[in-house]
């Protein structure tokens, strides 16, 4: 006997009980769900939600996997640092090396692991206790949450972060597709709020080397944006920069690989190009008026706000995560705005508010987490304003006929 026909076996045997959404979750995960409409209008479609969580999952894939060697690269590259050794960056000598991978690997999989597992056991007590089926929505948010935190957050924190995110901001709204803020982020702002210094901190953006090597003290590895939010140049290239040889969250540092996976989301017809495309069409416009009131001499070399004032306005999206937060979380189709227009307008303030934000508060330069929370709040208000023009253009027209 197949395993399918025990599945089915089993679903029928608990169907009805409270451990059936357990035995559902399941089937549909390894198997294409077999559940068909009876009545009524439906329309017949290849994908389903599974399908296209999965695809999303594919899509962070190779980002995970950079995220992995280079976390193992900026572990030895500090400690060469730290010892006064200047290491010279090559792809397949130090960098795409089985020591970064097995470094890498040991601090991020066991995130990944705990991220899935935590998730989806608090999403299965949910569906336990509600009696309804469990939803596969957490499967991209479970992959999101480890590549948007340092790689050093202790495990403890994470877990309690993850209870909070899927718990308040998800759960309680009803499930996948009810809720009003990306999950996700709602995690990612709880670590920011109530462990602000294992966030922001310049410590703990690069693996700690002290169970490694036996050094007493944590290497520094501060970020690009944690740099120029004190006026201090760390020295990167902007090559450096695209491909994502730089310390940062696991997986937001390659912006290439966030490029040809947003390509990927847009081709797959998953990610929204428009939120994409005015997300940083909103980014560059923001960056260049800071740019313009620099080269004004508005803004002088002493103010706590030039480094990043300074910064060429297309750099935005190099550096920080805001490009990973255009492809991966703006685009959640959730909690993004539904209409076209609403689309433009939704993207364009996420990209605008995000670098404002990093330029006005250097206790945290990166601010495309609040930008994007911020405009799920209104994305529903968005959509009713299209909507609402839209139906006056229409009557308009009406009117203009009629008479």
């Amino acid at each position: 006997m197949g395993l399918k026909q025990k599945l089915d076996r089993l679903k029928k045997k608990y169907e009805g009980t409270k451990i059936a959404p357990a035995y559902g979750a399941l089937h549909t995960f390894l198997f294409t769900p077999d559940d068909t409409t009876k009545s009524g209008a439906h329309i017949r479609v290849v994908d389903d939600l599974k399908r296209t969580m999965n695809m999303v999952v594919l899509s962070l894939v190779p980002v995970l996997l950079f995220g992995i060697f280079n976390t193992g690269y900026q572990h030895f590259a500090a400690i060469d640092a730290s010892n006064g050794i200047s290491r010279q960056l090559s792809l397949f000598e130090n960098f795409l090396t089985w020591e970064n991978f097995t470094v890498g690997a040991w601090a991020v999989l066991p995130l990944v692991i705990i991220s899935y597992v935590v998730g989806l056991g608090v999403e299965f007590l949910f569906a336990t206790i509600k009696g309804h089926e469990v939803e596969e929505g957490y499967l991209v948010t479970g992959m999101l949450v480890p590549l948007i935190v340092p790689v050093d957050i202790p495990i403890w924190m994470l877990i309690v972060a993850i209870i909070f995110g899927v718990v308040i901001g998800k759960e309680i709204f009803g499930g996948t597709g009810m809720n009003i803020l990306n999950p996700a982020l709602t995690i990612r702002a709880f670590l920011f709020f109530a462990y602000p210094t294992w966030m922001t901190g310049d410590k703990v953006w690069v693996l700690d080397a002290v169970n490694r090597t036996g050094q007493p003290d944590a290497i520094s590895g501060e970020t690009i944006l944690g740099g120029l939010a004190q006026n201090t140049d760390l020295g990167y290239s902007v090559m450096d920069m695209f491909y994502g040889f730089i310390p940062g969250s696991i997986g937001e540092t390659s912006t290439l690989l966030i490029l040809l996976s947003g390509l990927f989301l847009i081709f797959t017809r998953i990610g929204s190009w428009r939120i994409m495309l005015s997300s940083v069409i909103g980014a560059l416009v923001m960056g260049y008026i800071f740019n313009l009131v620099v080269d004004l001499n508005w803004i002088g070399e002493g103010s706590k706000f030039y480094g990043l004032m300074s910064v060429e306005f297309w750099q935005h999206l190099l550096i920080g995560g805001l490009a990973f937060g255009i492809v991966f979380m703006a685009t959640d189709p959730v909690t993004a705005s539904q209409t076209n227009r609403g689309k433009w307008i939704f993207g364009f303030l996420i990209g605008f508010i995000s670098v404002m934000i990093r330029v006005f508060n250097p206790a945290y330069p990166e601010g495309v987490m609040l930008a994007i929370l911020l405009m799920n709040v209104f994305a529903p208000t968005i959509d009713h304003y299209v909507i609402r023009g839209n139906i006056k253009r229409r009557l308009k027209r009406i009117k203009v006929k009629s008479a």
